[in-house]
């Protein structure tokens, strides 16, 4: 069996069980199980500390997981990068008080507190920056103020957290991290099926339906306007002057799309949602 390990609690847990789940994939109903076989579909899944999981899949002990690409540079595994899978988006930032540091260099010399010690050790060195870490296992934003350290470096959405500290953003952004499938670089039995699967649930989230009805005269500029993954799909009308069409199109382009195709002269435009897909 295919062994893949998952999250077992935090910010991707819930949404990476929801995605396997969407893949076709059995998920635990007990939030205390560590262990789920998927007999049907030949896999095996382990349930992990999320920080855990690169070390796993890394040493062999697992063949896949599902994790941060943030963890899995911060814990130094061998484990590789397979492919984003579309959640979990973070970015990491450096903060310190107020005017006192405004580029990297200004981090030369200084005490800098994390949780991600590797990640952003890694980054420091790659920059030729010499500062101390200190290692907080969280509430990073709090270690200046509390004297332990001179700078951070942390996790920012919005950064009003670290307002509220007194602390401003600076120098340039250490990583983009989002969620990703790692593995160990070995094409195990129900791996090709795996990643077929998840990419055909981030199609089912990325992508419509679009059906219209359309005068044959305006074709060509419809498929200006919508053009599909490959070309739509043009099915004969009762009336010969017009054509139905289907086409599939990006989610976040369906308004504009409508509107467009609604000008032009299409009507029956309908959008339907994708629950799977294979491309």
């Amino acid at each position: 069996m295919l062994r893949i390990a998952v999250p077992n609690k935090g910010s991707l847990a819930e949404t990476a069980a929801v995605m396997l789940t969407e893949a076709g994939y059995a998920t635990r109903r007990d939030p205390k199980e560590l262990h789920l076989i998927d007999a049907r579909n030949g896999v095996e899944f382990f349930y992990l500390r999320p920080r855990d999981i690169a070390t796993y899949v890394g040493s062999g002990a697992l063949d896949v997981g599902l994790t941060g690409r943030d963890l899995l540079l911060d814990s130094g595994s061998t484990a590789t990068e397979i492919e984003a899978l579309g959640f979990g988006d973070s970015t990491f930032r450096f903060a310190g008080p107020e005017g006192r540091f405004a580029q990297l260099d200004d981090l030369q010399g200084v005490r800098v507190a994390t949780s991600y010690p590797g990640l952003v050790g890694d980054f420091l060195r790659s920059a030729g920056v010499e500062a101390t870490l200190v290692h907080l296992d969280g509430a990073v934003e709090s270690a200046v103020r509390l004297g332990v350290a001179d700078a951070v470096a942390d996790v920012v959405s919005t950064g009003t957290t670290l307002r509220k500290a007194g602390l401003e953003i600076f120098g340039p952004v250490i990583l983009e991290s989002t969620a990703v499938l790692i593995g160990n670089g070995d094409e195990k039995p129900g791996l090709a099926t795996l990643r077929r699967r998840l990419q055909g649930v981030l199609v089912a989230r990325q992508y419509v339906l679009l059906d219209y009805d359309l005068p044959v005269a305006l074709l060509e500029q419809a498929t200006a306007v919508a053009g599909g993954i490959e070309s739509p799909t043009i099915s004969p009308l009762r009336d010969p002057e017009w054509v139905a069409v289907r086409v599939m199109i990006k989610r976040e382009e369906t308004n504009d799309i409508m509107d467009a195709l609604y000008e032009l002269g299409a009507r029956a435009i309908l959008v339907s949602a994708i629950h799977a897909a294979r491309l």
